[in-house]
C-alpha cells in the first residue's frame, strides 16, 4: 500500500517525494488516487494523510493506517466475492 501526504518533513529523505502535486484543470487523476476512490475507502486514506501531516511520524498513526488496510482489505473480499459470484453465473449460463 502506498501513501501520500500532503506536507514534506524535514526528516524524510530528499528522495522521497510525498509533497502532493496541485492537480492541473487538464491534467488526467492518479490512478491510485482513482483506485483508493473506487474502494470506498477514500475518508480513512484522508485519515492517515492528515495524521502524518500533523505528526510527521507514522509511529503515531497506526490507529488510521490499520482502518485504513481493515477498509481495503474489506472491499478486497467484497470484490473477490463479486468476481467469484459473477464466474459461477457465467459457467451455469453457457
Amino acid at each position: 500500500i502506498f501513501y501520500r501526504f500532503s506536507q514534506m518533513s524535514a526528516s524524510v529523505p530528499q528522495g522521497h517525494t510525498w509533497a502532493r502535486q496541485v492537480k492541473k484543470e487538464d491534467e488526467e487523476e492518479d490512478p491510485l488516487d482513482q483506485l483508493i476512490s473506487r474502494s470506498g475507502c477514500a475518508a480513512s486514506h484522508f485519515a492517515v494523510q492528515e495524521c502524518m501531516a500533523q505528526h510527521q511520524d507514522w509511529r503515531q498513526c497506526q490507529a488510521q493506517v490499520q482502518a485504513f488496510k481493515d477498509c481495503m482489505s474489506e472491499q478486497q473480499a467484497k470484490r473477490r466475492e463479486e468476481l467469484q459470484r459473477r464466474k459461477e453465473q457465467a459457467s451455469a449460463h453457457p
